[in-house]
Parts: C-alpha cells; structure tokens; sequence
C-alpha cells in the first residue's frame, strides 16, 4: 500500500487513478446534504454524516468500480452513513425510553405552550412530519427538485436512474406527500 505524502494530498487508489477527491467532493456535497437530510431526518445530523460520506470516499471504504459513475457511487456513501446514523439514533432514543420507564414520573411535564406556534411554523413542522412519512429514497428526491431546483436529468445523472423513473417517483410522491398533509390536517387549499 502506498503512503501518502504532502506534496500528495489525495490517496492512490486502484480503481480512481488520478481522481481529486476534494474537487470531487466539492462538486458533489450540496445535492448529497440535501439527500442526507432526507435520509437522517435531523437537520444537526448533516455535517457529522457529511464528514463520514467523505471520509469513507477519500479511504476508498466501498471502492468505486468505474470512475464514470462517481455521483452515484457517492449517493449511495450518503444513504449508507445515514441509514447508520439512523439505527444509532434509534438505539439511542430506545435507551432513553426505557430509562425513562423504569423511573417513576412526577407530573406528567407536559405543559401547553404558552406562545401559540404562528401558523407557518405550524405548517413547516407538519410538512416536515409528512416528509418523514415518505419512503426516504423519494423524500430526497422531492428534496433535490424543489428545494436545490434540479432538473429531472440532473437527478437522474446523480441518482444513477433514469429520467422516465425519477418523474414517476415525483408524481407518486407528490400525491402521497398530499395525502400525508391531508391526514395531518392540511388541505390541499390551504398549501
């Protein structure tokens, strides 16, 4: 195995040869923290899944087989630190749970807001609660179209799916995300 020097700051890799993966990072990193906030669901989360997309890309973790498909190859590094930052906080939120059961409450601490939530915040956080209800994969995808604004071949090119499957994907979601809102009480009038 080589060793890196200072006047090389990027590994060797055999797959990558030549490849500068903090251009590369770079290029990649506002699409893939919008799809790691898609998939963790906590927006503290991003930087610390960020740091381990890219040290798991920089030390070749999962190596990359073909160099032309380094968008996709980094996407599925994010939905991978994701999906473990997610089962670590979900082991973490049943550890508090159960300590929390195995000790007698005094008073049930849930006091109504005094300021009432204005109705945006209200809406914002319901919205936020039916994105949460979408499968995480498509979630990221609404996420890359209507928040960065990316075209459906955009998405395609760094998904590694077709443009025909990302707007099924947009259609399908859109109206179940309308139907999340709904059973949240949001009518579509209301949106």
């Amino acid at each position: 195995m080589a060793v890196m020097t200072a006047a090389d700051p990027s590994p060797p890799t055999a797959s990558c040869p030549g490849l500068d993966w903090g251009a590369c990072l770079a290029a990649n990193e506002s699409w893939l923290r919008r799809v790691i906030l898609a998939r963790a669901g906590e927006p503290q989360a991003v930087d610390e899944i960020w740091q381990q997309v890219a040290l798991a890309a920089i030390e070749q973790r999962w190596p990359l087989a073909d160099p032309d498909r380094v968008a996709p190859w980094l996407h599925r590094l994010a939905v991978i630190a994701s999906a473990r930052f997610r089962r670590q906080l979900g082991r973490g939120r049943r550890a508090v749970r159960a300590l929390a059961d195995s000790r007698t409450a005094f008073g049930n601490g849930a006091a109504p807001d005094p300021l009432a939530l204005l109705m945006r915040r209200e809406r914002v956080a319901i919205t936020r609660e039916a994105m949460l209800r979408l499968p995480p994969r498509d979630a990221e995808i609404l996420l890359l179209k209507y928040c960065d604004r990316w075209t459906y071949g955009q998405i395609a090119e760094h998904l590694g799916i077709t443009e025909k499957a990302v707007d099924s994907r947009l259609f399908r979601m859109r109206e179940r995300l309308r139907r999340e809102l709904a059973t949240l009480g949001i009518e579509e009038d209301e949106l």
